[in-house]
């Protein structure tokens, strides 16, 4: 079993000021922002851990620390291009990754195909080996509240 390994990532942002929120490299319209060092894309911060996990490199924190300055307001696909560059170095690919949104608003749906297009485009993969979609959490926890939301991917690596 060492030609696949799978990485599983998650990441959360509270609401703060802001006029829409940024969810797989795609701006999307919300009443509130996020409180990040980078542009919060919580889609982009989970995929990416669950590669930087797969890899066994630890998570998007070490590679990209929010104490470093250089990050600031950083857009988060260059994140995700970053992980690719680690992984073709290895000598892998991503086979598939599915990506969940939890939050009550704003909704995803809409969003999806070009948040797919996107993740796809920065992994060098079909848009069919990636998956985007929501849930909510039912009105329960901090997502529940309003507060913030959340993601949580999963992806599949294989020999290259």
């Amino acid at each position: 079993m060492t030609d696949i390994r799978i990485g599983q990532g998650y990441d959360v942002h509270a609401f703060g000021e802001g006029d829409h929120v940024v969810l797989g490299g795609v701006r999307v319209p919300h009443e509130r922002g996020v409180l990040a060092h980078s542009d919060g894309d919580v889609v982009i911060h989970a995929l990416c851990d669950a590669l930087l996990g797969a890899l066994a490199l630890g998570d998007i924190g070490v590679h990209f620390p929010p104490s470093d300055e250089r990050w600031k307001d950083c857009d988060s696909r260059v994140f995700l291009r970053h992980c690719r560059q680690l992984l073709a170095e290895r000598g892998w690919r991503v086979g598939n990754a599915d990506v969940t949104v939890v939050c009550e608003r704003p909704k995803v749906a809409a969003h999806a195909p070009a948040m797919r297009a996107n993740l796809a485009a920065d992994l060098g993969v079909a848009v069919d080996a990636v998956s985007v979609k929501a849930t909510t959490s039912e009105k329960l926890g901090f997502t529940g509240r309003g507060e913030g939301l959340a993601a949580l991917a999963v992806a599949l690596l294989v020999r290259a």
